[in-house]
């Protein structure tokens, strides 16, 4: 009987990988997508930064998948692209329509980088189980924002707090 038990739990979690929907993030696939990530002095984004895509079902739900990658380094031209790797997206099966949105960011996470930007969100039905991932066809480059640093503006709220104290004496 704890045999059967076991091969029943390996059966369903086999068909569960199955339908899972996949993509390739590869903002570079010749004559398909060509999306380089550019840094806002317009070189490309490479060493430090990381591609991370966000997605869901729909567009209004869009959340951190993984895994994130990071970009190429190997010459100034190959700078702004990404390490391809292929990445699933929860609650979306295999022939699903996804919406997706590629974030580049340098720091640990996207949140709090200082430099920062992210993709137009483009709708892509997804591959997986006998179908090869879809590719990001349709996915635009776009340049990276650079955020003022934090301690820029918190000197100028310190400013302003001591101007507010002279003006009381």
């Amino acid at each position: 009987m704890k045999k059967l038990i076991i091969a029943l739990a390996t059966i369903m979690v086999t068909a569960v990988a199955y339908g899972q929907g996949t993509v390739q993030l590869n903002n570079r696939i010749t004559g398909t997508v060509d999306a380089r990530v550019l840094l806002p002095d317009g070189s490309g984004a490479g060493a430090g930064y990381t591609a991370q895509l966000w997605g869901g079902a729909s567009a209004g739900s869009l959340a951190a998948l993984s895994p994130s990658t990071t970009f190429r380094t190997s010459s100034a031209a190959a700078q702004g692209y990404v390490n391809a790797v292929e990445v699933s997206v929860p609650g979306v099966g295999v022939g699903g329509t996804a919406s997706l949105q590629l974030r580049a960011f340098d720091g640990a996470d996207f949140g709090s980088s200082l430099t920062k930007g992210s993709s137009d969100t483009i709708s892509v039905v997804l591959g997986g189980g006998n179908l090869p991932p879809a590719a990001l066809a349709g996915l635009s480059g776009f340049t990276l924002t650079a955020i003022p640093e934090p301690s820029t503006i918190a000197l100028g709220v310190l400013g302003l707090a001591a101007f507010m104290v002279r003006r009381r004496k």
